[in-house]
């Protein structure tokens, strides 16, 4: 047990970060928790700067110049995704327990050093997947993981999310595939605003509340309408060691904001929701039904709760080998199609918004809801604009990318 208030170190207070350092705040004036200092090459970005410099909190440009000078119980990592993994191993290190915002690193490999740096360190790493810590989402995992859907069948996800150049020029690694350094970042919708959807389809099949669901091969379809490294738009079928499939459809050029819209098929029930902060609903062949409620109404809980356990010892319910399976699926979406297809230019229009326009695909959101109907992939419904799926087998997948990039 770690009495009095918990001592704590946020790297990143822009985006994310700045939502997780209001949390700390709030925290810090409950009395919880001291915030032994922030990270950020360029703090005075953040909405709060300006409470940090009030508060007397230390602010560094890197993680290690924080640990020279002190220690942390606590380390939350909020950081760019390309530094989740160097961040987390260096807190873990240094004697800390970590959150690490989502998804947990770029590629499998990076993951596996995260995993050897905890198991070295004998401390905790919870990965920031709020969903997976939200009550809905576990009494769902404990009725599947009880039996009472029977076997898992088919799972399919929808989530059209429009965003526009502002988006993509927010930071200098939006929809890149690597960072100026050459430090890989695979930037998109399906490792970045989405992700959670794809994790948490994994999750809920996980056998134990810390542990997912694994694939076992993926076929992609990437595509892009803006001038980016890597994709906007994906369609992909993943296959799990159950024999389970599921289908992930994901866009940032739809016209339409929709989503995320799912259905998950199983034996004896399905599962679904539609909107974000709709309930999870359930209805069952005998003519039951259950309504697990929304996941969206604490994101915050994940704090508290790594909070809680920085006390009791306890490890959170979301940690390095649950959130994996997102990372590998992801990985093996990209190293599926290495080359993104482009929309044909004569299909993507500009459209005027408040912060300088965005792009859309005309007939994008009609063919990803006839696929998401249908269980298919654009290529097999014969889209204007298809590209064929690849397709990678991941059961001895250990290193991004499996061929020279």
């Amino acid at each position: 047990m770690t009495p009095g208030p918990v001592s704590v170190v946020l790297s990143g207070i822009g985006g994310m970060g700045a939502v997780y350092l209001q949390a700390l705040l709030e925290k810090q004036d409950e009395g919880s928790l001291r915030i032994e200092g922030v990270v950020d090459p360029v703090p005075e970005r953040s909405p709060h700067f300006g409470r940090l410099k009030e508060r007397g909190v230390p602010i560094y440009s890197d993680l290690e110049g924080f640990y020279r000078r002190h220690e942390a119980e606590f380390a939350v990592i909020s950081s760019p995704i390309q530094f989740h993994a160097l961040q987390t191993c260096l807190a873990l290190e240094r004697g800390s327990r970590v959150l690490c915002e989502k998804p947990v690193a770029a590629t499998v490999q990076e993951v596996q050093r995260m995993i050897e740096a905890r198991d070295r360190a004998g401390r905790w790493v919870a990965v920031g997947y709020q969903w997976s810590f939200s009550k809905a989402v576990q009494d769902l995992k404990a009725d599947i993981r009880q039996g009472r859907f029977g076997a898992a069948q088919r799972l399919r996800c929808i989530y059209l999310w429009p965003r526009d150049f502002a988006y993509y020029g927010r930071n200098d690694w939006a929809g890149k595939r690597r960072d100026a350094a050459g430090a890989w970042v695979l930037d998109s919708p399906a490792n970045n605003a989405m992700a959670h959807d794809l994790h948490n389809m994994f999750y809920i099949l996980g056998r134990d509340i810390d542990a997912s669901a694994v694939p076992v091969d993926v076929e992609a379809e990437l595509y892009r309408a803006y001038d980016i490294q890597n994709f906007d738009t994906a369609a992909a079928r993943i296959r799990l060691e159950s024999g389970a499939e599921i289908l992930f459809l994901v866009s940032h050029v739809s016209h339409e904001d929709s989503g995320p819209v799912f259905r998950y098929e199983f034996e004896r029930g399905t599962v679904s929701g539609r909107g974000r902060n709709a309930d999870v609903q359930a209805r069952f062949a005998d003519g039951g039904e259950s309504n697990y409620g929304s996941p969206d109404i604490a994101p915050m809980k994940k704090l508290g709760d790594c909070l809680a356990a920085v006390r009791s010892g306890a490890a959170p319910v979301c940690g390095l080998e649950a959130a994996m399976s997102q990372t590998l699926a992801l990985d093996g979406l990209q190293d599926a199609m290495p080359e993104i297809a482009e929309f044909p230019a004569r299909l993507v229009r500009t459209e005027p918004t408040p912060s300088g326009g965005r792009l859309w695909v005309e007939g994008l959101d009609e063919v990803l809801f006839r696929c998401y109907e249908a269980g298919r992939l654009p290529s097999e419904l014969g889209a204007p604009w298809i590209r064929k799926a690849g397709r990678i087998d991941l059961r001895d997948y250990r290193q991004f990318p499996s061929i020279s990039a």
